[in-house]
């Protein structure tokens, strides 16, 4: 078994916190350049110009890339080989809570959600997978709830066709209109049971965002990885066809990419949920 501290996960935790905060993810600032490039509408190009000058200053001058520091997420890759000395949860709450004071960043997540009192740095939302190896992978995801309030989750009959799966989710994005700061990133989740539709939909925003062509060659790759990523191909074409738009004033690009993974479910049904995240789409990972 090999060890790995406490203290040293709640440093990692903290220095990840502040990095996702500050600076966007390199896959996600690459695709607002391209839609930048490619927009011809000439106030969604001003405020696709906007974004990208924002994520720049907050980098440059270490400030948060939007004032909602939102839920932090926190993804846990457990190597079955790897001691964690000491408490790992506690370690993990305790390195958001240091590194959101450090960061000078938001706190937003309040202790009692129905008396809505007490307004704290943490708990975090804890998410852990045991994997293979002995290693031990750490994703902090600061969720916005612009943008989360916007989830949604449907329970299928089994006898669905792809064009039902595929307008649920054009529609979740168009309703969301203008109100969770797009040109949005959307992740999807088919199968398992409810609740892990919605993590697989959650998930999906930590893969790196890219859109597929639709001459990508099936014989490529797997016949269930192929069928995956034409969904993308055709629901991100779509989705773009809404003319939403940036921060919803329209243009062609309401959409930066849609990431979707399945996992098995029961035969009497097919649950899938939709997690939509803002422009800044915001994480960092670091394994130990």
């Amino acid at each position: 078994m090999r060890p790995v501290s406490a203290e040293k996960i709640t440093k990692v935790v903290s220095d990840l916190s502040i990095q996702a905060n500050q600076i966007l993810r390199k896959d996600v600032f690459f695709l607002l350049k391209k839609a930048y490039q490619e927009e011809k509408n000439k106030r969604a190009k001003d405020i696709l110009s906007a974004i990208i000058k924002n994520a720049l200053i907050a980098k440059k001058e270490k400030l948060a890339i939007c004032q909602d520091t939102g839920l932090p997420c926190v993804f846990v890759e457990l190597g079955q080989d790897v001691k964690v000395i000491g408490d790992l949860k506690s370690a993990i709450n305790k390195g958001i809570e240091l590194g959101y004071k450090k960061g000078a960043l938001r706190n937003s997540v309040i202790k009692d959600p129905l008396s809505r009192k007490k307004i704290d740095y943490q708990p975090a939302v804890i998410h852990i997978e045991i994997v293979k190896g002995d290693k031990l992978k750490l994703t902090v995801l600061p969720k916005g709830f612009g943008c989360e309030n916007k989830t949604q989750l449907k329970m299928f009959n089994p006898t669905v066709n792809w064009q039902e799966i595929k307008n649920f989710i054009i529609d979740t994005v168009k309703s969301a209109g203008p109100d969770a700061c797009p040109p949005y990133v959307v992740g999807v989740g088919i199968g398992g049971t409810a609740d892990y539709a919605c993590f697989l939909a959650k998930k999906a925003l930590l893969k790196t965002v890219v859109h597929y062509p639709s001459s990508v060659n099936r014989y490529a790759i797997r016949n269930t990885q192929y069928t995956i990523k034409k969904l993308e191909d055709e629901l991100f074409k779509e989705i773009n066809r809404l003319n939403i738009g940036p921060m919803g004033l329209g243009g062609k690009t309401t959409c930066l990419g849609i990431n979707i993974l399945t996992y098995p479910t029961h035969m009497a049904g097919l649950p899938v949920a939709v997690n939509i995240s803002c422009h800044a789409l915001r994480t960092a990972t670091k394994i130990l």
